[in-house]
This record gives C-alpha cells, structure tokens and sequence, in this order.
C-alpha cells in the first residue's frame, strides 16, 4: 500500500514539473519567434555584419545565421535551467517548510526528519534523478553533442532506476531518502478505519443514583 501511495505521489509532483516544462517550451518558442521574426532588428545587424565583412555577403549571411543560432540555443538552455532551479525550490522549500510535496499531503505521506539540510540534499537528489540530468542530455543534443548527449542520457536512466528501485525494497526508503537520512512515513488508512468501526466507541454506562 505504502508503494502504490509512493507512486502516485511521485505521479503528481511529476505532473506538476511537466507542467512547468510545457509553460517554459511555450515561452521559448515565443522567445526564439519573436528573436526571428523581428525585421528591423535582424536588418539592422545584417547590415553591421555586411559593413563588418567589407561586403562579403555570403560570410555576413553566415555570421547572422550562427548568430541566430547561438542566441536560439541560449534561450533553450535558461529554459531548461529554470526547470532544474524550480524543481529543486519546489522541492526542497515543500519538504523543509511542511515535510511533504503536494503528490505527498494528496496521498498522506510525509519525509521525516523536517530539517532544511536534508531536505536540501533529498531535494538535490530528487532533481538531479527526475530532471536535472535529462535536462543536462537535451542541452547537449541542441548543441550537436549527439554521442556525449545519449551517454548522458543512459546515466539518467541509470540515476532514476537506481533512486526509485530500492523503495520496493523492505526499508521503502529511495536513493534520495539514504543520502540525506529520510524516510517516507504515512497515515495507516486500514488501522484508521478501524477506529471508526461501529461499537469500536461505546457509551460508558450510567451511574445508578447519579443526578
């Protein structure tokens, strides 16, 4: 039971990272639109690169071309920045302020101990296995770096398997949880429910002669 709460748990903080990731693509792709699309400005350094060159068109062509490019790739790279700086606050601010992330308080888990330092590692490591690494892959593969880019991304895969396989294990506890000294505890729903079972709370009796 504590597995399945896990899962979903990570389900829904996940979800709410993938959100972020689609909000920050829309903006990236408004940002490198507006960036190619913006006549004045792109006329205006293609006429400095022209002077530049002494009229060689074909090498202004190309300096506006890689500069384009450049400019392009650097507003991939803050967006997939933003992403890992926001996961890991998301995170470490959830964990350290209330002692559970929003996937967590919906599944009625909780990380103790509540200390800001390990929150602050389970936040790192928690980053660095869902997001930060993968990110990392993406930026290299918009950057050419197409081998170094799927090795990358086989230690991601590598790093999520190896943070999330050992909760089936019997202590539950993820990579992330044995690096910064956690645990995930819950509320025991079936002994809970057992408490509310009819006749559990009984009306003591009367005193006979009382009033």
């Amino acid at each position: 039971m504590l597995r399945l709460r896990r899962a979903v748990a990570w389900s829904i903080d996940f979800a709410l990272v993938v959100l972020l990731a689609w909000g920050l693509a829309v903006l990236t792709f408004q940002r490198i639109s507006t960036l190619v699309t913006d006549v004045p400005a792109l006329a205006t350094r293609g006429g400095l690169d022209l002077l530049v060159s002494r009229g060689d068109v074909i090498a202004a062509s190309e300096n506006l071309g890689l500069s384009l490019w450049n400019t392009s790739v650097f507003y991939v790279q803050q967006a997939f920045g933003l992403l890992i700086v926001a996961t890991f606050l998301y995170q470490w601010a959830c964990l350290a302020l209330l002692g559970r992330t929003l996937g967590k308080g919906l599944t009625g888990l909780r990380v103790t101990p509540r200390r800001p330092r390990r929150a602050a590692l389970r936040a790192a490591v928690t980053t660095a296995a869902d997001v930060a690494v993968y990110a990392v892959a993406c930026i290299l593969l918009v950057e050419g770096q197409i081998v170094l880019s799927v090795l990358v991304w086989m230690a991601a895969v590598v790093l999520f398997l190896g943070n999330a396989l050992p909760v089936l294990l019997p202590g539950h506890r993820s990579l992330a949880d044995r690096v910064a000294g956690t645990a995930v505890t819950g509320i025991e729903w079936g002994r809970l429910g057992e408490g509310l079972r009819p006749g559990r709370f009984r009306r003591p009796p009367s005193r006979v002669g009382e009033w």
